[in-house]
Protein backbone atom coordinates (compact mmCIF):
# COMPACT_ATOMS: atom_id res chain seq x y z
CA UNK A 1 0.00 0.00 0.00
CA UNK A 2 1.38 3.75 -0.81
CA UNK A 3 2.79 5.54 2.65
CA UNK A 4 -0.09 7.25 3.93
CA UNK A 5 -0.44 10.68 3.85
CA UNK A 6 -1.45 11.65 6.91
CA UNK A 7 0.94 13.11 9.84
CA UNK A 8 1.14 10.80 13.00
CA UNK A 9 0.79 11.73 16.57
CA UNK A 10 3.41 10.65 18.90
CA UNK A 11 1.22 8.69 21.31
CA UNK A 12 -1.54 8.40 24.19
CA UNK A 13 -0.56 8.67 27.78
CA UNK A 14 -3.31 7.17 30.69
CA UNK A 15 -2.48 7.25 34.16
CA UNK A 16 -5.00 6.39 37.81
CA UNK A 17 -4.71 6.50 41.45
CA UNK A 18 -7.50 4.85 42.22
CA UNK A 19 -7.88 2.21 45.50
CA UNK A 20 -10.10 -0.49 45.28
CA UNK A 21 -10.48 -0.37 41.66
CA UNK A 22 -9.45 -2.89 38.82
CA UNK A 23 -7.29 0.11 37.77
CA UNK A 24 -5.81 -2.83 35.05
CA UNK A 25 -9.10 -2.82 33.26
CA UNK A 26 -9.79 0.61 33.61
CA UNK A 27 -6.57 1.59 32.16
CA UNK A 28 -7.08 -0.72 29.24
CA UNK A 29 -10.78 1.34 28.36
CA UNK A 30 -8.73 4.27 28.86
CA UNK A 31 -5.87 3.29 26.37
CA UNK A 32 -8.88 2.30 24.40
CA UNK A 33 -10.32 5.68 23.90
CA UNK A 34 -7.03 6.66 22.77
CA UNK A 35 -6.15 4.15 20.28
CA UNK A 36 -6.44 7.03 17.82
CA UNK A 37 -3.08 8.32 18.98
CA UNK A 38 -1.02 5.74 18.33
CA UNK A 39 -1.78 2.11 17.13
CA UNK A 40 2.52 0.28 16.66
CA UNK A 41 2.44 -0.91 20.69
CA UNK A 42 0.51 -0.61 24.13
CA UNK A 43 1.22 -1.54 27.21
CA UNK A 44 0.37 -1.11 30.98
CA UNK A 45 2.44 -0.98 34.41
CA UNK A 46 0.32 -1.33 38.04
CA UNK A 47 1.56 -1.35 41.61
CA UNK A 48 -0.24 -2.43 44.69
CA UNK A 49 2.47 -0.10 46.94
CA UNK A 50 4.72 -2.70 46.94
CA UNK A 51 5.24 -4.77 43.51
CA UNK A 52 5.53 -3.68 40.07
CA UNK A 53 3.57 -5.81 37.02
CA UNK A 54 4.15 -4.97 33.62
CA UNK A 55 3.11 -5.99 30.00
CA UNK A 56 3.92 -4.24 27.09
CA UNK A 57 3.45 -5.39 23.20
CA UNK A 58 3.43 -4.77 19.37
CA UNK A 59 -0.13 -3.75 18.21
CA UNK A 60 -3.58 -2.46 18.89
CA UNK A 61 -4.48 -2.55 22.66
CA UNK A 62 -7.10 -5.19 21.92
CA UNK A 63 -3.95 -7.40 20.35
CA UNK A 64 -1.70 -6.72 23.21
CA UNK A 65 -4.27 -7.36 26.32
CA UNK A 66 -6.12 -10.00 27.34
CA UNK A 67 -8.46 -11.37 30.50
CA UNK A 68 -4.96 -13.15 31.48
CA UNK A 69 -3.30 -10.03 31.32
CA UNK A 70 -5.48 -7.98 32.98
CA UNK A 71 -5.42 -10.48 35.63
CA UNK A 72 -1.78 -10.61 36.52
CA UNK A 73 -2.01 -6.90 36.46
CA UNK A 74 -2.80 -6.12 39.91
CA UNK A 75 -2.67 -3.03 42.19
CA UNK A 76 -4.13 0.66 42.88
CA UNK A 77 -1.81 2.11 40.65
CA UNK A 78 -1.34 2.29 36.76
CA UNK A 79 0.09 4.32 33.70
CA UNK A 80 -0.64 3.08 30.33
CA UNK A 81 0.72 3.83 26.94
CA UNK A 82 -0.49 4.04 23.04
CA UNK A 83 2.42 4.48 20.97
CA UNK A 84 3.30 5.70 17.27
CA UNK A 85 7.32 6.25 17.11
CA UNK A 86 8.92 9.54 16.38
CA UNK A 87 11.82 9.62 17.83
CA UNK A 88 12.86 5.62 18.36
CA UNK A 89 11.68 3.00 15.92
CA UNK A 90 8.40 1.03 15.73
CA UNK A 91 10.40 -1.30 17.84
CA UNK A 92 9.39 -3.67 20.70
CA UNK A 93 12.22 -2.20 22.52
CA UNK A 94 10.45 1.05 22.60
CA UNK A 95 7.21 0.26 23.87
CA UNK A 96 5.72 1.98 27.31
CA UNK A 97 5.58 2.19 29.77
CA UNK A 98 9.36 2.30 30.69
CA UNK A 99 10.41 1.12 33.82
CA UNK A 100 13.78 2.03 35.25
CA UNK A 101 15.08 1.63 38.85
CA UNK A 102 15.57 4.68 40.99
CA UNK A 103 19.80 5.45 41.46
CA UNK A 104 18.86 6.60 45.22
CA UNK A 105 16.48 3.89 46.67
CA UNK A 106 16.40 1.10 43.76
CA UNK A 107 12.53 1.18 43.49
CA UNK A 108 11.13 1.76 40.10
CA UNK A 109 9.92 3.71 38.33
CA UNK A 110 7.43 3.57 35.24
CA UNK A 111 6.76 6.27 32.79
CA UNK A 112 5.09 7.13 29.79
CA UNK A 113 5.56 9.78 27.00
CA UNK A 114 3.69 11.73 24.64
CA UNK A 115 5.79 14.48 22.54
CA UNK A 116 9.33 14.85 21.44
CA UNK A 117 12.54 15.48 22.78
CA UNK A 118 14.51 18.20 20.70
CA UNK A 119 17.76 18.20 22.79
CA UNK A 120 17.61 14.25 23.44
CA UNK A 121 20.69 12.96 21.98
CA UNK A 122 22.65 15.62 23.70
CA UNK A 123 20.85 14.18 27.08
CA UNK A 124 21.57 10.40 25.93
CA UNK A 125 25.05 11.03 25.41
CA UNK A 126 25.60 12.67 28.75
CA UNK A 127 23.88 9.68 30.25
CA UNK A 128 25.86 7.43 28.96
CA UNK A 129 28.98 8.76 29.49
CA UNK A 130 27.88 8.51 33.42
CA UNK A 131 27.70 4.75 32.62
CA UNK A 132 23.60 4.26 32.42
CA UNK A 133 23.21 1.76 30.12
CA UNK A 134 19.90 2.29 27.65
CA UNK A 135 17.38 -0.76 26.44
CA UNK A 136 15.44 1.23 23.97
CA UNK A 137 16.27 4.00 21.74
CA UNK A 138 13.38 6.43 22.45
CA UNK A 139 14.19 9.62 23.92
CA UNK A 140 11.01 8.58 26.70
CA UNK A 141 14.07 6.17 28.47
CA UNK A 142 16.24 9.67 28.68
CA UNK A 143 13.19 11.35 30.77
CA UNK A 144 13.38 8.22 32.47
CA UNK A 145 16.40 8.24 33.77
CA UNK A 146 17.03 12.03 34.20
CA UNK A 147 14.30 11.35 36.89
CA UNK A 148 16.19 8.15 38.30
CA UNK A 149 19.36 9.93 38.59
CA UNK A 150 17.64 13.59 39.84
CA UNK A 151 20.14 15.14 42.91
CA UNK A 152 17.29 16.80 45.48
CA UNK A 153 15.76 15.55 48.54
CA UNK A 154 12.14 15.94 47.61
CA UNK A 155 10.46 15.23 44.23
CA UNK A 156 9.60 19.07 43.36
CA UNK A 157 13.61 19.34 43.43
CA UNK A 158 13.81 16.67 41.50
CA UNK A 159 11.33 17.97 38.90
CA UNK A 160 13.24 21.04 39.45
CA UNK A 161 16.16 19.32 38.05
CA UNK A 162 15.09 17.49 35.01
CA UNK A 163 12.68 19.87 33.72
CA UNK A 164 15.60 22.31 33.64
CA UNK A 165 17.07 19.99 31.25
CA UNK A 166 14.57 19.01 28.83
CA UNK A 167 13.62 20.86 25.76
CA UNK A 168 11.10 20.17 23.43
CA UNK A 169 7.09 18.50 24.22
CA UNK A 170 6.67 15.68 26.68
CA UNK A 171 3.10 14.91 28.93
CA UNK A 172 4.13 12.28 30.81
CA UNK A 173 2.28 9.82 33.46
CA UNK A 174 5.08 8.83 36.13
CA UNK A 175 4.26 5.82 38.79
CA UNK A 176 6.17 4.87 41.47
CA UNK A 177 5.67 2.46 44.22
CA UNK A 178 3.28 4.60 46.16
CA UNK A 179 2.25 7.80 44.19
CA UNK A 180 1.17 9.07 40.42
CA UNK A 181 2.12 11.63 38.85
CA UNK A 182 1.03 13.88 35.95
CA UNK A 183 3.58 16.10 34.21
CA UNK A 184 3.43 18.79 31.21
CA UNK A 185 5.77 20.58 29.44
CA UNK A 186 6.24 24.52 30.10
CA UNK A 187 4.98 25.56 26.60
CA UNK A 188 1.56 22.89 26.63
CA UNK A 189 2.26 21.56 23.02
CA UNK A 190 0.23 17.83 23.98
CA UNK A 191 -2.65 17.67 26.23
CA UNK A 192 -3.15 16.59 29.49
CA UNK A 193 -6.24 15.72 31.82
CA UNK A 194 -7.62 15.10 35.30
CA UNK A 195 -10.67 13.79 36.03
CA UNK A 196 -11.59 12.80 39.74
CA UNK A 197 -13.54 9.24 40.67
CA UNK A 198 -15.00 8.37 43.98
CA UNK A 199 -11.58 8.22 46.36
CA UNK A 200 -8.98 8.26 43.02
CA UNK A 201 -7.89 10.41 40.27
CA UNK A 202 -7.45 9.49 36.95
CA UNK A 203 -4.68 11.60 34.16
CA UNK A 204 -5.44 11.21 29.97
CA UNK A 205 -4.17 12.88 27.22
CA UNK A 206 -7.73 13.67 26.16
CA UNK A 207 -10.52 13.82 27.81
CA UNK A 208 -12.90 11.65 25.87
CA UNK A 209 -10.81 8.38 28.05
CA UNK A 210 -12.16 9.99 31.01
CA UNK A 211 -16.19 10.22 29.35
CA UNK A 212 -15.72 6.69 28.17
CA UNK A 213 -15.09 5.74 31.78
CA UNK A 214 -17.92 8.11 33.28
CA UNK A 215 -15.00 10.28 35.21
CA UNK A 216 -15.88 13.76 35.13
CA UNK A 217 -13.64 16.09 33.82
CA UNK A 218 -11.93 18.46 36.67
CA UNK A 219 -8.98 20.49 34.60
CA UNK A 220 -5.88 20.41 32.54
CA UNK A 221 -2.54 19.87 33.72
CA UNK A 222 -1.14 23.63 33.30
CA UNK A 223 1.66 23.75 30.92
CA UNK A 224 4.79 23.24 33.21
CA UNK A 225 3.03 21.57 36.23
CA UNK A 226 3.78 18.24 38.28
CA UNK A 227 0.28 16.60 40.02
CA UNK A 228 1.33 13.92 42.42
CA UNK A 229 -1.38 11.98 43.59
CA UNK A 230 -0.99 9.83 46.76
CA UNK A 231 -2.39 8.43 49.80
CA UNK A 232 -2.41 12.00 51.49
CA UNK A 233 -4.62 13.61 48.19
CA UNK A 234 -3.79 15.37 45.28
CA UNK A 235 -1.44 18.45 44.94
CA UNK A 236 0.23 20.47 42.55
CA UNK A 237 3.41 22.16 41.92
CA UNK A 238 5.47 24.34 39.34
CA UNK A 239 8.75 22.59 39.36
CA UNK A 240 10.84 25.54 36.90
CA UNK A 241 9.61 29.02 35.73
CA UNK A 242 6.75 29.35 33.29
CA UNK A 243 7.70 29.29 29.58
CA UNK A 244 8.22 32.98 27.88
CA UNK A 245 5.92 31.00 24.86
CA UNK A 246 3.09 28.34 25.23
CA UNK A 247 2.96 26.36 21.85
CA UNK A 248 -0.44 24.02 21.80
CA UNK A 249 -0.11 22.20 18.62
CA UNK A 250 -3.16 23.35 16.15
CA UNK A 251 -2.89 19.67 15.19
CA UNK A 252 -4.99 18.66 18.10
CA UNK A 253 -7.52 20.93 16.59
CA UNK A 254 -7.68 19.72 12.96
CA UNK A 255 -6.67 16.30 12.89
CA UNK A 256 -5.40 14.65 16.27
CA UNK A 257 -7.54 14.26 19.35
CA UNK A 258 -10.75 12.85 19.16
CA UNK A 259 -14.05 15.37 17.62
CA UNK A 260 -15.47 14.81 21.82
CA UNK A 261 -12.62 15.79 23.83
CA UNK A 262 -11.54 18.89 24.71
CA UNK A 263 -8.64 20.95 24.74
CA UNK A 264 -7.95 24.17 26.18
CA UNK A 265 -10.85 24.21 27.58
CA UNK A 266 -12.76 24.15 23.77
CA UNK A 267 -14.79 21.58 22.26
CA UNK A 268 -12.88 20.01 19.36
CA UNK A 269 -15.95 19.33 17.46
CA UNK A 270 -17.25 22.85 17.20
CA UNK A 271 -13.90 23.91 16.17
CA UNK A 272 -13.52 21.68 13.10
CA UNK A 273 -16.49 23.06 12.09
CA UNK A 274 -15.44 26.74 12.59
CA UNK A 275 -12.72 25.72 10.73
CA UNK A 276 -15.28 24.41 7.68
CA UNK A 277 -17.53 27.48 7.72
CA UNK A 278 -14.29 30.21 7.70
CA UNK A 279 -13.27 27.98 4.69
CA UNK A 280 -16.29 28.33 2.91
CA UNK A 281 -15.89 32.37 3.59
CA UNK A 282 -12.04 32.50 2.24
CA UNK A 283 -12.59 30.06 -0.54
CA UNK A 284 -16.15 29.99 -1.73
CA UNK A 285 -17.13 28.24 -5.09
CA UNK A 286 -20.51 26.78 -6.57
CA UNK A 287 -21.01 23.33 -6.18
CA UNK A 288 -23.77 20.47 -6.20
CA UNK A 289 -22.35 19.07 -2.99
CA UNK A 290 -19.96 19.33 -0.06
CA UNK A 291 -18.29 15.88 1.36
CA UNK A 292 -15.31 15.32 3.86
CA UNK A 293 -12.74 12.84 3.63
CA UNK A 294 -13.54 10.81 6.77
CA UNK A 295 -13.30 10.83 10.09
CA UNK A 296 -11.42 13.93 11.05
CA UNK A 297 -12.47 16.33 8.32
CA UNK A 298 -16.42 15.40 8.66
CA UNK A 299 -17.24 18.25 10.81
CA UNK A 300 -15.34 20.80 9.00
CA UNK A 301 -17.24 19.84 5.45
CA UNK A 302 -20.54 20.35 7.65
CA UNK A 303 -19.41 23.83 9.08
CA UNK A 304 -18.43 24.26 5.08
CA UNK A 305 -22.28 23.03 4.07
CA UNK A 306 -23.60 25.52 6.77
CA UNK A 307 -21.44 28.84 5.82
CA UNK A 308 -21.68 28.22 1.97
CA UNK A 309 -25.14 27.35 1.79
CA UNK A 310 -24.41 23.60 -0.07
CA UNK A 311 -25.29 20.62 1.06
CA UNK A 312 -23.68 18.37 3.07
CA UNK A 313 -23.54 14.72 1.78
CA UNK A 314 -21.17 11.57 2.82
CA UNK A 315 -19.75 10.65 -0.55
CA UNK A 316 -16.79 8.31 1.16
CA UNK A 317 -17.11 5.62 3.23
CA UNK A 318 -13.90 4.34 5.18
CA UNK A 319 -12.61 1.02 6.11
CA UNK A 320 -11.32 1.78 9.40
CA UNK A 321 -9.81 -1.23 9.90
CA UNK A 322 -7.26 -1.11 7.12
CA UNK A 323 -4.08 -0.95 8.68
CA UNK A 324 -4.79 -2.65 11.66
CA UNK A 325 -3.62 -5.67 10.84
CA UNK A 326 -0.58 -7.98 11.10
CA UNK A 327 -0.96 -9.42 7.55
CA UNK A 328 0.84 -7.61 4.53
CA UNK A 329 -1.30 -7.01 1.42
CA UNK A 330 0.05 -8.80 -1.75
CA UNK A 331 0.84 -6.81 -4.52
CA UNK A 332 -2.87 -6.84 -6.13
CA UNK A 333 -4.15 -5.09 -3.18
CA UNK A 334 -1.60 -2.98 -2.78
CA UNK A 335 -2.07 -1.68 -6.21
CA UNK A 336 -5.66 -0.95 -5.13
CA UNK A 337 -4.25 1.80 -3.14
CA UNK A 338 -6.65 4.01 -1.35
CA UNK A 339 -9.60 2.57 -2.44
CA UNK A 340 -8.76 -0.20 0.03
CA UNK A 341 -9.44 2.75 2.85
CA UNK A 342 -12.57 4.56 0.68
CA UNK A 343 -14.71 3.71 -1.06
CA UNK A 344 -16.67 6.54 -3.40
CA UNK A 345 -20.47 7.28 -3.14
CA UNK A 346 -21.33 6.78 -6.82
CA UNK A 347 -25.18 7.53 -6.61
CA UNK A 348 -24.26 10.55 -4.34
CA UNK A 349 -21.34 11.78 -6.73
CA UNK A 350 -22.34 10.95 -10.24
CA UNK A 351 -22.51 14.37 -12.50
CA UNK A 352 -22.28 16.82 -9.42
CA UNK A 353 -19.87 19.57 -8.78
CA UNK A 354 -18.40 18.58 -5.75
CA UNK A 355 -16.24 20.23 -2.62
CA UNK A 356 -13.80 18.14 -1.00
CA UNK A 357 -12.59 19.10 2.46
CA UNK A 358 -10.17 17.35 4.33
CA UNK A 359 -7.81 18.44 7.19
CA UNK A 360 -4.15 18.16 5.25
CA UNK A 361 -1.90 17.52 2.39
CA UNK A 362 1.32 16.46 3.63
CA UNK A 363 3.47 15.03 0.83
CA UNK A 364 0.38 14.77 -1.83
CA UNK A 365 0.50 11.02 -2.22
CA UNK A 366 -2.55 10.34 -0.63
CA UNK A 367 -4.74 13.07 -2.18
CA UNK A 368 -4.36 12.42 -5.75
CA UNK A 369 -6.16 9.03 -5.45
CA UNK A 370 -9.03 10.17 -3.18
CA UNK A 371 -9.86 12.64 -5.88
CA UNK A 372 -9.57 9.86 -8.55
CA UNK A 373 -11.73 7.86 -6.62
CA UNK A 374 -14.08 10.64 -6.59
CA UNK A 375 -14.02 11.19 -10.16
CA UNK A 376 -14.07 7.58 -11.11
CA UNK A 377 -17.41 7.84 -8.72
CA UNK A 378 -18.11 9.90 -11.74
CA UNK A 379 -18.18 13.79 -10.18
CA UNK A 380 -18.16 16.28 -12.89
CA UNK A 381 -16.08 18.55 -10.81
CA UNK A 382 -13.92 18.25 -7.89
CA UNK A 383 -12.86 21.38 -5.53
CA UNK A 384 -10.49 20.60 -2.68
CA UNK A 385 -10.58 22.56 0.38
CA UNK A 386 -7.88 21.63 3.25
CA UNK A 387 -8.48 23.59 6.87
CA UNK A 388 -5.27 23.94 7.52
CA UNK A 389 -2.46 26.49 5.64
CA UNK A 390 0.20 24.91 3.54
CA UNK A 391 2.72 22.56 5.61
CA UNK A 392 6.11 23.77 5.17
CA UNK A 393 7.76 22.78 7.50
CA UNK A 394 8.57 19.98 9.11
CA UNK A 395 7.94 19.11 13.19
CA UNK A 396 10.32 18.64 16.07
CA UNK A 397 7.56 18.07 18.73
CA UNK A 398 5.75 15.04 18.78
CA UNK A 399 4.52 15.00 15.07
CA UNK A 400 5.64 12.32 12.31
CA UNK A 401 5.08 14.47 9.10
CA UNK A 402 8.38 14.51 6.50
CA UNK A 403 11.13 16.16 6.16
CA UNK A 404 11.19 19.52 4.07
CA UNK A 405 12.41 18.01 1.40
CA UNK A 406 9.23 15.32 1.27
CA UNK A 407 6.42 18.26 2.13
CA UNK A 408 4.80 19.21 -1.33
CA UNK A 409 3.95 22.82 -0.31
CA UNK A 410 7.60 23.80 0.80
CA UNK A 411 8.64 22.60 -2.83
CA UNK A 412 5.80 23.63 -4.79
CA UNK A 413 3.20 26.59 -5.50
CA UNK A 414 -0.53 26.08 -4.32
CA UNK A 415 -1.26 25.99 -8.14
CA UNK A 416 1.30 23.51 -9.01
CA UNK A 417 -0.07 21.27 -6.20
CA UNK A 418 -3.67 22.30 -7.93
CA UNK A 419 -2.52 20.27 -11.06
CA UNK A 420 -0.47 18.00 -9.32
CA UNK A 421 -3.68 16.25 -7.11
CA UNK A 422 -5.77 16.91 -9.88
CA UNK A 423 -8.47 19.22 -8.20
CA UNK A 424 -10.41 21.54 -10.55
CA UNK A 425 -9.80 24.17 -7.58
CA UNK A 426 -7.54 23.82 -4.53
CA UNK A 427 -8.31 26.73 -1.47
CA UNK A 428 -6.69 26.47 1.88
CA UNK A 429 -7.58 28.18 5.54
CA UNK A 430 -5.41 31.00 6.20
CA UNK A 431 -3.46 31.01 9.58
CA UNK A 432 -5.88 33.59 11.11
CA UNK A 433 -8.68 31.26 10.16
CA UNK A 434 -7.37 27.93 11.96
CA UNK A 435 -6.51 30.13 15.40
CA UNK A 436 -9.62 31.91 15.35
CA UNK A 437 -11.77 28.67 14.97
CA UNK A 438 -9.58 26.90 17.93
CA UNK A 439 -11.21 29.84 20.50
CA UNK A 440 -7.43 29.82 22.05
CA UNK A 441 -5.19 32.95 21.65
CA UNK A 442 -3.07 32.95 18.72
CA UNK A 443 0.26 33.77 20.79
CA UNK A 444 -0.78 30.34 22.82
CA UNK A 445 -0.67 28.26 19.19
CA UNK A 446 1.93 26.48 18.15
CA UNK A 447 1.86 26.97 14.15
CA UNK A 448 5.47 26.63 12.90
CA UNK A 449 4.78 23.47 10.46
CA UNK A 450 2.99 26.62 8.52
CA UNK A 451 5.66 29.15 9.33
CA UNK A 452 8.53 27.92 9.74
CA UNK A 453 8.99 29.68 13.16
CA UNK A 454 9.46 27.33 16.26
CA UNK A 455 8.29 27.71 19.65
CA UNK A 456 12.11 26.78 20.22
CA UNK A 457 15.88 26.50 18.53
CA UNK A 458 15.45 23.18 16.46
CA UNK A 459 18.36 23.50 14.59
CA UNK A 460 19.49 20.30 16.17
CA UNK A 461 17.27 18.44 14.93
CA UNK A 462 16.86 20.01 11.47
CA UNK A 463 20.56 18.80 10.98
CA UNK A 464 19.76 15.12 12.25
CA UNK A 465 16.78 15.16 9.44
CA UNK A 466 18.43 16.48 6.38
CA UNK A 467 21.61 14.56 7.19
CA UNK A 468 19.36 11.07 7.04
CA UNK A 469 17.90 12.49 4.24
CA UNK A 470 21.38 12.08 2.55
CA UNK A 471 21.84 8.90 4.00
CA UNK A 472 19.01 7.25 2.50
CA UNK A 473 20.21 6.31 -0.54
CA UNK A 474 23.05 4.48 0.87
CA UNK A 475 20.97 3.11 3.05
CA UNK A 476 18.63 1.78 0.40
CA UNK A 477 20.95 0.82 -1.74
CA UNK A 478 22.40 -1.55 0.82
CA UNK A 479 19.16 -3.04 1.47
CA UNK A 480 18.86 -3.91 -1.91
CA UNK A 481 22.23 -5.58 -2.26
CA UNK A 482 21.23 -7.47 1.18
CA UNK A 483 17.67 -8.85 -0.80
CA UNK A 484 19.68 -9.27 -3.75
CA UNK A 485 22.41 -11.57 -1.88
CA UNK A 486 25.22 -8.96 -2.25
CA UNK A 487 27.96 -8.39 -0.09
Amino acid sequence: MPESDEPKEACGVFGVYAPGEDVARLTFYGLYALQHRGQESAGIATSNGKDFSVRTGMGLVSQVFDEEDLAYLRGHIAVGHNRYSTAGGSLACNAQPIVVNDKHTGEPIALAHNGNLTNSETLREDLEAQGIQFESTADSEVIAHLLAIAPGGTWEERFHYVMRRLEGAYSLVIMLRDRLFAVRDPMGVRPLCLGTMGNGWVAASESCALEHLGVPMEREVQPGEVVQIDAHGFSGFFPVAPARKRALCTFEYTYFARPDSRIGGQLVYPAREEMGARLATEHHVDADLVIGVPDSAIPAAIGYARGSGIPYREGLVKNRYVGRTFIQPDQRIREAGVSLKFNALSDVLNGKRVIVVDDSIVRGTTTPRVINLIRRAGAKEVHMRITTPPIISPCFLGVDMATKAELIAANQSIEEIRQHIGADSLGYLSIDGLNRSTGQPPNDLCNACFTGVYPLNVQMQMDKLEAARMREPVLVAAESLNRAGGP
